[in-house]
């Protein structure tokens, strides 16, 4: 049968030209798209990990508080998880090329207005603007990637996409921690840095993007489950930044918080259920590999964000290093993502399996967050870079091949909400642990300082001890190497509880049906074309 038989089909047909280019890219066209799309990614992930070396002298300068802290990484973290079904919606029914700009557009926006910021609750709800677009970057960059390449192809492309990633994440802390080291530039330069990178972004994507424009007259957007999803995840974490602080976990505001956030996401479900265009589309989430996919997500996500996170507060603040200084030392993960995620890649285009790789991933991610958990403020670094080396090797060969699986196991016309659905469950694991695990880590400081404060004969300054534990150049030193003890300390049992959450992941991937990737852009083309993968092999 001709390549070209699927030429006849309808547009809603997934072999349709309307969904897929009417021949493969080669190689060189393939890099050339990607170059903008991972440098798009590149100046998402920079975003967050710019900040997360700078953050701590960031709330400091601003005079905020631990709970704030955790609001600024949360804040970006809900509206980019809530967000993200709504563009992998967006991108099944119109073109993925202009949703990708728009996405940047609002990023560079957020940018703006985040390093213009004069105290912390402008900076949360800038963070929270920018996160919009962040959303649309993470789930759009995926699914033009599946758009363009099988899912057989796809795995040793996966590799640059990890490459980038781990670059991100790398040079990230070590420019923030830069930045704010460098008296004439200061902290807000960690948000200007990234517009550059994003007008360039632009004009790659403009000129070396070129996918075809999906054309639908029923298009429906489930704004209404959206917002049902954003409101019930919201009034859950705000409850968990408040519970033991502000009011007791057993409390009228405890239930009415709780029981309010449940009911919003049970009519979210309910909404999902019946609406033609669904954001989650429960069918999906449904299958058995993508439903274990999402749950494993879930867990690496709540893990991985909820735990790297608070390493450059650990570094600077348990245990005295600069930013700069701090950013050098998380190397050992972040090479571990690079390394791991490159092998991987290629080792997955060669064999066509994932599930091995996924389930060595959530093991060694567990085995990372348990080393982590035995640290103190007086811990060997070489025991501390030991663990995170194991937790980023985990990363790497976990999350981006969840999404892989998932892609593999739907229909093209699929791709897009499918592939924001896992980022949509880890985007989300990662809220809830940042958001659980800053209060953890909260109250155990709170808690620690107070205490040792009082046995050192010191006034703890008004049980707000937290808000100024932040600004350690405004305390005395006596006071300092408490708050750094407290802080060394405290670290250490977020970690056991990330290992914890991670266990859920190690089970879901067990769990996975083996499968063989397949090496057709669509589900349908091992049917209609028969000797499919070695037209791909010529696309090289």
């Amino acid at each position: 049968m001709s390549t070209q038989a699927p030429g006849a089909m309808s547009t809603r047909d997934p072999g349709a030209p309307s969904t897929q280019p009417a021949a493969p890219m080669s190689h060189r066209q393939i890099l050339e798209a990607l170059s903008g799309l991972l440098l798009a990614l590149f100046v998402s992930m920079l975003s967050a990990t710019i900040v997360s070396n700078a953050l701590p002298q960031i709330i400091g300068s601003l005079n905020g508080s631990q709970t704030q802290y955790t609001w600024v990484v949360t804040a970006t973290l809900l509206t980019s998880t809530v967000t993200t079904p709504i563009w992998g919606k967006l991108a099944d029914l119109v073109s993925k090329k202009t949703l990708i700009q728009v996405s940047i557009v609002i990023f560079l926006l957020g940018s703006f207005v985040s390093g213009f910021a004069q105290d912390t609750p402008q900076l949360i709800a800038a963070r929270a603007f920018m996160g919009i677009g962040v959303g649309g970057l993470q789930a759009l960059v995926q699914v033009a990637i599946a758009a363009m390449i099988p899912p057989r192809e796809r795995g040793r492309y996966n590799g640059y996409l990890g490459g980038v990633m781990a670059l991100a994440t790398v040079a990230g802390p070590l420019i923030g921690g830069v930045i704010v080291d460098t008296d004439w530039l200061g902290w807000r330069w960690c948000f200007f840095i990234g517009i550059p990178f994003a007008l360039i972004s632009l004009f790659l994507l403009q000129a070396t993007l070129k996918l075809p424009v999906v054309k639908r007259d029923d298009v429906k957007i489930d704004y209404l489950g959206a917002s049902l999803i954003a409101a019930g995840v919201s009034v859950i974490l705000i409850w968990i930044s408040f519970v033991d602080d502000s009011f007791a976990w057993l409390s009228w505001q405890t239930g009415a918080m709780v029981g309010g956030g449940l009911l919003l996401l049970a009519a979210a479900v309910w909404v999902e259920s019946r609406v033609t265009e669904p954001i989650v589309p429960l069918n999906i989430v449904r299958q058995r590999t993508p439903a274990l996919s999402i749950l494993a997500s879930l867990a690496v996500g709540m893990a991985m964000f909820g735990g790297a996170v608070f390493l450059g507060q650990y570094f600077q603040i348990g245990r005295g290093y600069s930013p700069t200084e701090a950013g050098l030392l998380t190397i050992p993960m972040m090479a571990g993502v690079l390394i791991s995620s490159i092998v991987a890649g290629r080792m997955i285009t060669k064999s066509g399996n994932v599930k091995p790789y996924i389930l060595t991933g959530t093991v060694v991610l567990v085995l990372g967050f348990l080393a982590l958990s035995t640290i103190d403020h007086e811990t060997s670094l070489y025991l501390v870079g030991g663990a995170m080396l194991l937790v980023g090797v985990g990363v790497g060969l976990s999350m981006q091949n969840l999404i892989l699986a998932v892609q593999n196991d739907v229909p093209l016309k699929d791709i897009g909400a499918a592939s924001a659905t896992v980022t949509f469950f880890r985007s989300l694991g990662g809220t809830i642990g940042v958001s659980v695990l800053g209060a953890v880590l909260a109250r155990r400081v709170n808690d620690s300082i107070t205490r040792d404060l009082t046995a050192a004969g010191i006034p703890a300054g008004g049980g707000d001890s937290g808000t100024s534990a932040l600004n350690l150049a405004a305390l005395p030193e006596a006071v300092q190497d408490i708050v750094r003890a407290a802080y060394g300390d405290a670290t250490g049992h977020i970690f056991l509880i990330s290992a914890a959450i991670g266990v859920i992941g190690i089970l879901a991937a067990i769990f996975l049906r083996p499968t063989k990737l397949r090496s057709s852009l669509d589900l349908g083309e091992k049917l209609e074309v028969p000797a499919s993968a070695p037209v791909v092999e010529a696309g090289r």
